[in-house]
């Protein structure tokens, strides 16, 4: 390999590239665009899963690469006995879905193991070209936080999302990996993330408490009144249906004898009691709640192509968020994908057999 490895981006794909590569004895170093590490990990629930059976997997994103699936559903147990091993701290090992299996870590102390195995981590320093005499993996997460490419690419209502991530995340990854040659995945007009309670002021804290993730028991209708029907359990295509209504808004409305239906840790009630608390439109009459949302993004599912080694181009790895072609069509944890990833670049680039 090249006499350093730079990795570019320090969430989940680049901290954990650094970290497997400086154990297998790389010279690495991390470049942050933003002045702290763990990136859109830091802000999530910390769960990193996949499909119990591959054939689920392939059945709910059925426009990703096959092999890129493959390997990510293979890979993600052994990797997360790796996790464990270097001592992040495990909440749950249970996923609460029976379509998945997998395990939840405590976010902040997830970045904070992964950080100190990760070694040179240089914050405020972004990556603004391919440097000489280095291989480099970027994981930069995806492009999200850059409104015009959004708005090119996903909705022309970019201008109206919530950015429900990391605000350092604005498609440089994207850009440097053309500049090598690299080609685009599928999907780059799909994104992953949540209607949001539509309340006056969302910050990093109300991103997982505020999601309105049951759309499933109510009615969805834009302002218009024009109706949408989920499809999937994750509820990845409601929100981005909404995402392309007029100002990125729609409305749930529920029965009241659908409040008490659980979704995950909670009631549909519950959620709808926090969304009313930070002081989102909440309306109820006539045996119906009816509660406005608006969509957040989190992460886009397209991006750069790359094979099952995360490899893009010659001495170039992409990972993460970064890396397009996975969850195509539906959605699969980013988390997942960024863990595996990460570890075949940096043993990739580090010389070791595949």
């Amino acid at each position: 390999m090249a006499e350093r490895l730079v990795v570019a981006g320090a969430g989940m794909g680049g901290l954990v590239a650094a970290a497997r590569a400086r154990e297998l004895g790389a010279d690495v170093v991390v470049h942050e665009k933003g002045d702290r590490p763990g990136g859109s990990m830091l802000l999530s629930s910390g769960v990193i899963w996949r499909y119990r059976d591959f054939d689920r997997f392939r059945a709910e994103c059925p426009g990703g690469d096959p092999g890129l699936q493959r390997a990510v559903w293979e890979g993600l147990d052994d990797a997360l006995a790796w996790l464990e091993s270097l001592g992040a701290p495990i909440v749950a090992r249970d996923t609460g879905n029976p379509l998945t299996t997998g395990v939840r870590f405590e976010p902040r102390g997830l970045t904070e193991t992964l950080a100190a195995r990760a070694g040179d981590v240089r914050l405020s320093s972004a990556v603004r070209e391919i440097p000489d005499g280095a291989a480099v993996i970027l994981a930069t997460g995806g492009f999200q936080g850059d409104r015009e490419l959004v708005r090119r690419h996903v909705t022309p209502e970019a201008d109206s999302l919530v950015l429900r991530a990391n605000p350092w995340s604005a498609g440089d990854g994207l850009r440097l990996a053309q500049a090598r040659g690299a080609r685009l995945s599928a999907g780059l007009d799909e994104f992953y993330g949540r209607n949001l309670a539509a309340a006056p002021r969302i910050e990093a804290a109300d991103f997982v408490p505020l999601a309105q993730v049951w759309a499933r028991h109510a009615v969805v209708e834009n302002a218009a009144g024009g109706r949408y029907r989920p499809t999937t359990w994750s509820e990845v295509d409601v929100v981005q249906w909404t995402a392309r209504q007029p100002g990125a808004r729609a409305w749930y409305l529920v029965p009241n004898e659908a409040l008490s239906e659980t979704v995950r840790e909670r009631t549909v009630g519950a959620a709808i009691a926090a969304a009313e608390a930070a002081g989102a439109p909440v309306e109820r009459g006539g045996g119906v709640t009816r509660v406005e949302v608006v969509a957040g993004i989190t992460t886009t599912l397209g991006g750069v192509r790359v094979d099952a080694r995360g490899r893009a181009a010659d001495g170039l790895w992409v990972v993460g968020a970064d890396a397009g072609g996975i969850s195509t069509g539906g959605w699969a944890s980013a988390l997942a994908s960024a863990l595996v990833l990460g570890r075949a670049a940096a043993d990739d680039a580090a010389g070791q057999p595949s």
